[in-house]
Parts: structure tokens; C-alpha cells; sequence
């Protein structure tokens, strides 16, 4: 079954440094049907949804850990095994040294018109990396970035728009 994220809503998580939750908001739990317990302490990779590019995750994580921050359209599972699509901002967290000390990720509904892009892509990144790993699907998004002139902040914001 297909989840939607209301309107107004926000979903709002901390993990450490290895991508451990540290915090959850309400939504959060009611959107991955998981309890806080649950969650807390456990890889944000939980939620993962197995028909995401691993491409898109490596480009987040290289984003962030380079102290840049990013946006992303994510697939993602609940713990029944429903799905729900999100549109991500996620940010490091630094002291005041300017060490990571973790990251933050507020998602909120998607726009619609995205996803008709964004699904197809992923699916053609998907059906890539298959037989090509990770370089075949991140060359599939390169060429599309390079068709479209932009960068991938870019794009993903202005299709959001």
C-alpha cells in the first residue's frame, strides 16, 4: 500500500555520524509505523525502500560528509512492508569546530509532477545497476544532469517547485 505524507507535514530525524537515529518526530513514527523505541539507535537504512538507487544514497553520502547539504526524492519502506515517498533535505550537523557531529533530515510531501519524472529515472537507474553497480546507475543520473545542464541540487529543486 502507498502512504501519503499530509500537506503540512514534516518529517524530522538526527542520526550520529554512522547514520544511527539519534531522533524521530511524531510523523516520522506514524509515516514508518514504527514505535520510538524501535527506531532510536537503530541505521536510518531501516526505512530504506529496495527499489531506491543506490546511486541517489551514494551521492548523499558523499554530499554531506563533504559538509554540503542536499536534496533527494527517497522511496521508503515501513515497517509493514508499505511504501511512501518523501522529498529530503539533509544537512551535517557541525560543532563548533566545525566537526560532523551527525545530520539532519527534514522531509515534507512531494510534489507530484516530480515523481513522474523521479520514478522513471529510478527505475532506469534500478535496471542499471543491476548488471553495472553503482558507476552504471550514477552514470545514467550524470547523463541526465549534463542533458539538463544543472547540477543534481538543481534539478531536484526546480522539479519540486
Amino acid at each position: 500500500m502507498m502512504k501519503e505524507m499530509g500537506k503540512n507535514d514534516f518529517i524530522v530525524s538526527k542520526t550520529d555520524t554512522k547514520g544511527r537515529i539519534t531522533y524521530v518526530n511524531k510523523i516520522f513514527m506514524t509515516m514508518a509505523d514504527y514505535t520510538e523505541e524501535e527506531l532510536l539507535g537503530k541505521p536510518h537504512n531501516i526505512i530504506r525502500h529496495p527499489d531506491m538507487p543506490k546511486a541517489v544514497f551514494k551521492l548523499l553520502w558523499d554530499m554531506i560528509q563533504n559538509r554540503e547539504e542536499i536534496f533527494a526524492y527517497v522511496l521508503n519502506k515501513t515497517k509493514h512492508g508499505d511504501e511512501y515517498w518523501v522529498y529530503a533535505n539533509v544537512t551535517p550537523s557541525l560543532d563548533a569546530k566545525g566537526n560532523i557531529i551527525g545530520y539532519y533530515s527534514v522531509r515534507r510531501r512531494p510534489n507530484d509532477k516530480a515523481l513522474e519524472i523521479i520514478k522513471p529515472l529510478y527505475k532506469e537507474m534500478l535496471e542499471a545497476e543491476k548488471s553495472g553497480g553503482i558507476k552504471a546507475g550514477t552514470k545514467i543520473l550524470t547523463d541526465l544532469l549534463n542533458t539538463k545542464g544543472a547540477s543534481y541540487n538543481e534539478l531536484i529543486i526546480h522539479i519540486q517547485e
